[in-house]
């Protein structure tokens, strides 16, 4: 697996999935639990993938946010 998530997108995923868990383990989205449920999974894969540096998704599209190291 090749890095392709760069710094700033790591810490607004981190930012995003740390918001989304606060919103499923608070309780605000109990009138439907499936919605509750689908938070929940995103919130876990924004935080996964900003861990690991590498987003799926980012890999089919052939997108990267890394920054490019420019050579000497």
């Amino acid at each position: 697996m090749k890095k392709n998530i760069g710094n700033t997108d790591r810490f607004v995923r981190i930012m995003f999935g740390i918001i989304l868990l606060i919103l499923f383990m608070s309780g605000a989205l109990s009138e439907n639990p499936t919605i509750k449920w689908i938070i929940l999974g995103v919130s876990a894969i924004l935080i996964i993938t900003s861990f690991t540096t590498f987003c799926p998704l980012y890999a089919v599209l052939g997108k990267s946010t890394c920054e490019v190291k420019k050579k000497k």
